[in-house]
């Protein structure tokens, strides 16, 4: 495994390779990311993986400067899985100068995680679009936990004809049903207990639309006061199309129920295809 700091030393030790598949992170790696890395060694010889704390999509009162850094541990997690480069820029090799030259992205980038954090998907957009054009990988592997970055990513590669497959892995949980998230570690033993309770609504919320109801709205406030009842900060709960990720209105199309809650100081975010 070849660890690059330099993107012309890690063009240069690309250009001879036929396809790449391509997993970009922010390091602080678990068992999610470790299996987009495995769903990439799947699908090619050569798979790189990106390890950068992007700023352009934090706000100035989010983690950023606090957001676990672990970039040794994640290299040996990297180099048991065989990945052949591991990309790991400080921020000046990226950003050598103020990043003015951003993507004005559809109204659905402004809407769920968007109302909540204005500007995030600009910032992820902008990241991913430099880092495809760094790697021109054939193929990039992205987790459904982040189920409209995905949305947001798909619609940029086919609106800006970006030759890149976008594959989509499924959520990694633990055995409570907890999605996997770096952000995890934030928890104490109180709220690690209480925090599989969003995933279990979503659940319940499912069950109830395959039971026949469909006052989604009705669904949605029901989901949210369970929440609150239990101690939860909710900024959303919501059934969406997954094809458009309007507002869900009837079952004639794939559904997904997304969600946003605060556990005290921790944002958790989650979503379940109906």
């Amino acid at each position: 495994m070849e660890i690059f700091k330099d993107i012309d030393d890690l063009r240069a030790s690309l250009k001879n390779e036929t396809t790449i598949a391509f997993v970009p992170t922010m390091g602080n790696l678990h068992a999610g990311h470790l299996a987009l890395v495995n769903r990439a060694k799947q699908l090619s010889d050569c798979v790189v993986v990106s390890i950068f704390v992007n700023r352009l999509q934090f706000l100035p009162h989010e983690d950023f400067e606090q957001y676990p850094r672990t970039v040794s541990d994640d290299c040996k997690s990297l180099s048991g899985f065989n990945v052949n480069r591991v990309f790991v820029p400080d921020e000046k090799i990226l950003f050598p100068t103020p990043q003015e030259f951003l993507l004005a992205l559809p109204p659905v980038a402004d809407t769920l995680e968007g109302k909540f954090r204005p500007g995030f998907f600009q910032g992820v957009a902008t990241i991913v679009l430099k880092l495809f054009n760094i790697i021109q990988p054939g193929v990039a592997i992205f987790g459904k936990k982040d189920y409209q970055q995905l949305y947001v990513i798909r619609e940029m590669v086919r609106q800006l004809n970006i030759p890149v497959e976008i594959i989509a892995c499924e959520t990694i949980r633990t055995s409570d049903g907890l999605a996997l998230s770096s952000r995890n570690r934030y928890l104490d033993a109180v709220q690690r207990k209480e925090a599989s309770q969003l995933y279990q609504t979503l659940v319940q919320t499912k069950n109830e639309i395959a039971s026949g109801n469909t006052d989604f709205r009705a669904l949605q406030q029901h989901a949210e006061d369970r929440l609150r009842q239990r101690g939860w900060s909710v900024d959303y709960l919501s059934i969406h199309q997954r094809n458009t990720l309007l507002p869900a209105e009837t079952l004639d199309t794939d559904l997904v129920i997304l969600g946003a809650a605060w556990l005290g100081k921790t944002r958790l975010i989650d979503n379940l295809e109906i």
